[in-house]
């Protein structure tokens, strides 16, 4: 819900930019470290049950469990309130960010640029495959293989986000 509301609000603002410039402003704002920013932002860290392994772990939740909270809310706000009321709260809570986007902003999202890359060169666009997960829930450690045609980039992380997010970073490099 949360990305629909931004792609729309991008939309609107940046009406003649191409779909590849769109997806990369998308995913400067939703990634999963911007996600967590905004929910400590909006109070909602201290709103949020930890389980003892994560309170064992840290005293503060994970980005991870932020950015997943934030979008929860998102997602609540879209069935009491229908989408314009999830998008006046995506406004009130991203505008800033909004205000200042520049979309020839370079991508600070490895997936987003590996999928610029393939399309550019009109390659396939790559699969992402989690091939283990190791650790208690609260600790977890994720390997992930991004895959384009015959080529295979390993990524690994403490969310599958994150994997992914390393196994684009080695594809681009194996690329180059």
């Amino acid at each position: 819900m949360l990305g629909c509301a931004v792609a729309g609000e991008l939309y609107d603002r940046f009406p003649r930019l191409t779909e590849g410039k769109l997806t990369r402003l998308r995913a400067n704002l939703v990634r999963e470290e911007t996600l967590a920013e905004v929910a400590r932002e909006l109070g909602l860290a201290p709103l949020l049950k930890l389980g003892e392994g994560e309170l064992a772990a840290s005293a503060e939740p994970r980005q991870s469990i932020l950015a997943d909270a934030l979008e929860a809310l998102f997602g609540a706000l879209f069935l009491d309130g229908g989408y314009d009321a999830a998008r006046r709260a995506m406004l009130a809570a991203f505008g800033e960010r909004l205000d200042r986007l520049d979309p020839e902003q370079p991508s600070k999202d490895a997936k987003t640029e590996l999928q610029e890359v393939l399309q550019a060169a009109h390659r396939p666009l790559p699969v992402y495959r989690v091939v283990s997960v190791h650790g208690a829930a609260h600790r977890q450690s994720f390997e992930v293989e991004c895959l384009v045609q015959d080529l295979i980039a390993k990524g690994t992380g403490s969310s599958r986000q994150k994997a992914e997010q390393g196994a684009a970073r080695a594809m681009l490099e194996k690329l180059a």
